[in-house]
């Protein structure tokens, strides 16, 4: 597996007053994201004040579902689903990594709470590898994860 080469000014950012949605729309890296964020309608809400911190899969994430799987979760009539996978991304509050790393798991916004490791191959959120940290926006912060998280159906 290839690291996406990710371009962001860290500090930049969260200084110019980029949104979690806009730095995602910025970076080709996360365009099945931003598509995803906008088929559920969730852009006014991660891009209001927050803060949040978001696990944010790239475009190879979302390659790793099942075939057919992301075209059937952007259709109108899974819009459910979909927000409630979106929502289980995301945490309330900026949770840096140096932060994460003292947390065996996090709440998220869809009420599940991921289960967070660190090990000496780094830090995973459920079974997804966080592949860069700390990409600061004005409401939050982004870390990037190589898989897409995938609540229960409880």
């Amino acid at each position: 597996m290839t690291v996406p080469s990710f371009s962001f000014a860290k500090e930049a950012d969260a200084s110019s007053g980029k949104t979690i949605v806009d730095i995602a729309a910025g970076n080709e890296d996360f365009s099945t994201l931003v598509a995803a964020v906008k088929a559920a309608g969730l852009v006014e809400t991660l891009s209001s004040k927050g803060p949040f911190t978001v696990f944010a899969p790239t475009n190879d994430a979302f390659n790793k579902l099942p075939k057919g799987t992301v075209e059937s979760l952007l259709k109108p009539e899974n819009k459910d689903k979909l927000i409630s996978i979106l929502k289980y991304h995301v945490v309330s509050g900026k949770v840096m990594a140096a932060d994460v790393v003292k947390l065996d798991e996090a709440k998220t916004v869809q009420g599940q709470a991921v289960k967070i490791s660190t090990g000496s191959d780094g830090v995973t959120v459920n079974k997804s590898k966080v592949v860069k940290t700390d990409i600061e926006a004005s409401n939050g912060v982004i870390h990037v994860i190589d898989s897409v998280l995938l609540p229960s159906d409880k």
